[in-house]
């Protein structure tokens, strides 16, 4: 197939998770021999912090504004199989008239499902999705699944959605040698949301393990944040330090935004990513967690501090089987690989029920 997506940035990492799922689920998709093309507005927040400039298996055009690409765009449409439209994509609406325009199928990517759903509910409207809703796409993919799925199609109009859930790509992220240098990390951007999570489960047990080492990694903390000595801070770490980063420590931990945990179905690329590496997780609880890792045996749950800094004194090869499980439970059903087979079914899906089929010969197995 040739792919055509409008999205946010897929050149900069910096604070921008729809990054690092782009950029393993386009090498996913380049390895079963689809042509990806994807479209980045130019904006001055991600120019400063570009991390790369090339993609295997994907033309990246980098523009400056809608009107400099929009008859390319439309040219490229007619040649397209798919044309696809995430959410923050700076120039979703006129993307989206533009897929009106054309025969190829149409998609709507909701890597942000539930700030999509709060943000209707607080504004009465999305910046990303047109007055008309998503209701003209063929197949809206949502990052999110569980009553996400019912809500896009209640309150937005879209007549078919599917889970896509974040993935990992395990020849970025696997298990590292590298100094052990902290008992706890947590790698994720600040958001005002997951603060109090945040500070239940990472800042209060430095608190109260003073003897205890913390790392923390990501973009746009304030100077107020509440540090302690003994935790030590990265600024960025870009996707390929990640799994050093990870493997740095005995244990790493994963908060989910209080809209997406509220509504739950809602695994991080972090979380895979850390399971990838064999690193044990700890990790805040929410609807459908099971569904992903096995509590107790692939995954720690915590509620509260006193939970992280057990299981922070629990025995080492304790720790280790369960970041093994984990790994083991990542690679039989968590790559970009099962996504790029799982968004083909759809799509192939999707063309059907148009009385359509794709000019290409499928591949159902991982290569």
């Amino acid at each position: 197939m040739k792919i055509l997506i409008f999205g946010l940035s897929v050149s900069s990492s910096w604070g921008n998770g729809h990054a690092t799922l782009w950029r393993g689920l386009i090498k996913a998709l380049a390895r079963r021999s689809h042509d990806v093309v994807f479209f980045e507005k130019d904006t001055p927040y991600y120019r400063e912090h570009r991390d790369t400039r090339a993609l295997p298996g994907c033309e990246l055009r980098i523009y400056s504004d809608w009107e400099s690409i929009a008859s390319n765009a439309s040219l490229e449409l007619r040649e397209a199989d798919v044309g696809i439209v995430t959410s923050y994509c700076p120039d979703a609406l006129a993307a989206q008239e533009e897929l009106n325009n054309s025969k190829c199928l149409r998609v709507f990517y909701d890597l942000d499902t539930p700030v999509t759903l709060h943000t209707l509910q607080n504004l009465g409207k999305v910046p990303y999705i047109g007055p008309g809703g998503l209701e003209d796409f063929d197949l809206v993919f949502s990052y999110t699944g569980g009553e996400a799925i019912q809500e896009l199609t209640t309150r937005l109009g879209a007549r078919n959605v599917v889970p896509l859930y974040g993935s990992v790509d395990p020849e970025c992220h696997a298990p590292v040698e590298t100094t052990r240098s902290a008992d706890l990390s947590y790698l994720g951007t600040y958001a005002a949301d997951r603060q109090r999570i945040l500070e239940s489960l990472f800042i209060e047990p430095a608190r109260l393990c003073p003897g205890y080492r913390f790392l923390m990694g990501g973009a746009q903390y304030p100077s107020e944040f509440p540090w302690t000595e003994n935790i030590a801070f990265r600024r960025h770490v870009p996707p390929a330090d990640h799994a050093a980063f990870y493997c740095s420590s005995r244990l790493t931990l994963n908060i989910t935004r209080a809209s997406m945990a509220a509504m739950g179905y809602c695994p991080s690329g972090r979380l895979f990513e850390a399971a990838a590496c064999g690193v044990p997780i700890i990790t805040d609880c929410w609807p459908g967690l099971e569904e992903f890792f096995e509590p107790g045996r692939e995954i720690l749950p915590a509620a509260r501090a006193k939970d992280v800094i057990e299981t922070m004194a629990r025995p080492a090869e304790s720790l280790s089987a369960v970041g093994r499980y984990a790994r083991a439970r990542v690679l039989d059903e968590h790559t970009a690989d099962h996504r790029a087979i799982q968004m083909e079914e759809a799509l192939e899906r999707s063309a059907s029920t148009r009385g359509e089929s794709f000019r290409y010969q499928a591949v159902k197995t991982l290569n």
